[in-house]
C-alpha cells in the first residue's frame, strides 16, 4: 500500500524542526483546563490518540493518571517510549483500528490530529474506533483548528528560518482540504513535503458523529475553553459522549 503524506512527514526530523516553537506550556495549559472541566478520577484511564512525541500524555501522567499514547509515526513513538513507566505507555498504532474495547474513561485527539484521510468513511471509521475504546460513560475530546478562521486568514506564502534551515511554505485550499507545501534545502539536498488536512467545519463533525454513534455535549473555541465563535475562535474543541 502506498505510504501517505503523514507517514512520511511525521516521521521526518524536519517536522519537529519546523514546529519546534510549539511549547510545553501551551500543552499543559490545555490539559489543566480540560482536567478541571472533565474532572477525571484518580483511577481514570486516558487515551491520547495521535500523541506525537507524547507531550500531552506525559503531562497527564505527571498529574497522576494512567495514560496510553498511540501514534502512526514509529519515530515519534520511539522518542516517547523513553518516558514510559508503570502508568504511561506508548504504541505505534493506526487510529482507525484501535484494539481497545470499553477500556478508557477519556480519549483525547488534540492539536488537529484528525482530518488526514482521503474519505469521510475513513474518518467515520476512526470515530467509531474511538467510541469503541471508551467506557459506556466515557468522554471523547477532539481539538481541531477553526477552519472558518483559517481559510479567511490564510497566509498563502511565507518563509521561516529555523535552526539555519529556510523553509518555504505555501498554503491553499483545494478539494475540501487545506494544503501546505513545505520546500527547503539542507546540506545541499532539496526536500519537499506536504500537509493535507480536511477543511472540516462544525456541521461536518456533527454529521460524522451522528454516523459514528457520538454526540456533542459541549464546544469551546480556545485552549482557555472560551465560547466557540466560528468567526473569531482559534480552535474548535468538541466534547463528546456515546449517543
Amino acid at each position: 500500500m502506498q505510504r501517505k503524506w503523514f507517514q512520511y512527514w511525521f516521521n521526518s526530523p524536519y517536522y519537529h524542526i519546523l514546529y519546534s516553537q510549539r511549547n510545553d506550556a501551551e500543552a499543559e495549559f490545555l490539559i489543566d483546563n480540560l482536567s478541571a472541566y472533565l474532572k477525571p478520577t484518580a483511577d481514570s484511564r486516558i487515551l491520547d490518540i495521535a500523541c506525537g512525541r507524547g507531550r500531552h500524555a506525559i503531562y497527564l501522567n505527571k498529574k497522576g493518571y494512567d495514560v496510553t499514547g498511540i501514534d502512526l509515526s514509529e519515530q515519534n513513538i520511539k522518542y516517547a517510549q523513553q518516558f514510559e513507566q508503570k502508568h504511561l505507555h506508548f504504541f505505534v498504532h493506526d487510529m482507525r483500528k484501535l484494539c481497545f474495547i470499553n477500556y478508557f474513561d477519556i480519549a483525547l485527539n488534540l492539536f488537529t490530529s484528525f482530518g488526514y484521510f482521503e474519505t469521510e468513511k475513513d474518518h467515520v471509521n476512526a470515530l467509531k474506533s474511538f467510541r469503541k475504546g471508551l467506557k459506556t460513560d466515557g468522554t471523547l475530546v477532539i481539538d481541531y483548528f477553526n477552519t472558518e478562521k483559517i481559510i479567511k486568514n490564510l497566509t498563502h506564502k511565507e518563509t521561516k528560518t529555523v535552526d539555519g534551515i529556510e523553509f518555504h511554505l505555501s498554503k491553499f485550499v483545494a478539494n475540501g482540504k487545506i494544503i501546505k507545501h513545505i520546500n527547503f534545502e539542507h546540506r545541499d539536498k532539496p526536500f519537499a513535503f506536504e500537509e493535507r488536512v480536511q477543511a472540516f467545519k462544525l456541521e461536518d463533525f456533527e454529521r460524522m458523529f451522528q454516523k459514528s454513534g457520538l454526540s456533542i455535549t459541549a464546544k469551546f473555541g480556545s485552549y482557555g475553553l472560551d465560547e466557540y465563535d466560528e468567526n473569531k475562535s482559534e480552535r474548535l474543541i468538541l466534547i463528546c459522549k456515546k449517543a
